[in-house]
């Protein structure tokens, strides 16, 4: 039977942890060398590499990434183990890792997360946010529990993962008040020519909106584009031009951003996605998630 070296472990844990080699020293109070060897053993062990360098630093790789988290996972054992045995409060809350596609609306992406710390047990969010190829890594690799999107992935290129689709909604149209009441008298044809604000090229909803223009004739003036969606709210919040927002997070835009509602349409359709390894879902949290957001969706076609 083969054994892992848990003191390789636990150092190669606080070298990650701490972000280098050298804090890691402080930490243990050990010299270099002995945490570089213990390192190397590690990887020997496993017949992987946990860290490449970049530049000055150390990085994670896929496979450190993964070792990493069972390390969290065995190490939190351990210090629960010792709460317990000195009478303090036991219990290990369920640790749920998610990654966040970074097109994806941050409100959608509250709204549906939120189930998860309502469940009856304790749960520890994880959050990650990162392109489409780097979650899909890290999914892979058994790094995420599950990847929320907003187009699925093909099945092809990673053919154990699964799409599960969440449903789907309209698109609301958001401006001040003086704007939103100009746009609102001839939507949408008044969109003509207006001051618009735009999601970058790599969104679903950036490149649906541009097809629902050209259908409609309509040329907006382009103010600005952006991949933070926060940001371009922002922006719209100041005036500076019309946006786009899943009806189903309509309400809390308007009243977040103190911005009025200048039009909806259901001719644009923004579909969300549960990406795991599962082609069942049986992660307690992963099921929460997806109930949350089917409802949160079925209820913004009552509006």
């Amino acid at each position: 039977m083969e054994w892992l070296n848990y003191h390789h472990l636990y150092y190669f844990w606080t070298v990650a942890k701490e972000g280098s080699i050298a804090r890691a020293c402080e930490k243990l109070h050990l010299a270099q060398p002995t945490i570089s060897g213990q390192l190397r053993q590690l990887e020997e062990s496993i017949g992987e590499k946990v860290f490449t360098k970049s530049g000055r630093n150390l990085v994670l790789t896929d496979t450190g990434q993964l070792v990493y988290r069972y390390a969290e996972e065995i190490f939190s054992v351990g210090r629960e183990l010792l709460d317990v045995l000195h009478g303090r409060p036991g219990g290990r809350p369920l640790r749920f890792v998610v990654g966040i596609s970074d097109v994806m609306p941050k409100l959608i992406v509250f709204r549906v997360l939120q189930a998860v710390l309502k469940m009856p047990e304790p749960v520890h969010l994880v959050c990650y946010e990162d392109d489409t190829e780097g979650l899909l890594q890290k999914l892979s690799s058994r790094g995420l529990d599950m990847i929320l999107t907003d187009a699925p992935l093909a099945a092809l290129t990673r053919p154990r993962t699964y799409n599960h689709d969440l449903g789907s909604c309209g698109v609301s149209f958001c401006a001040t008040r003086t704007l939103a009441a100009r746009i609102r008298r001839d939507f949408p044809a008044s969109l003509d020519g207006a001051p618009f604000l735009l999601p970058t090229g790599a969104s679903v909803l950036r490149r649906s909106l541009e097809h629902w223009f050209d259908r409609h004739g309509i040329r907006p003036r382009i103010v600005g584009e952006f991949q933070d969606s926060a940001l371009l709210k922002v922006f719209g919040q100041a005036g500076a031009g019309v946006f786009a927002v899943a009806t189903a997070v309509e309400r809390e835009v308007r009243k977040q951003y103190a911005v009025e509602l200048a039009g909806r349409t259901n001719e644009i359709v923004e579909r969300y996605y549960a990406v795991s390894v599962e082609r069942r879902l049986h992660h307690p949290a992963v099921v929460a998630v997806t109930e949350a957001a089917r409802q949160l969706l079925l209820d913004s076609t009552k509006k």
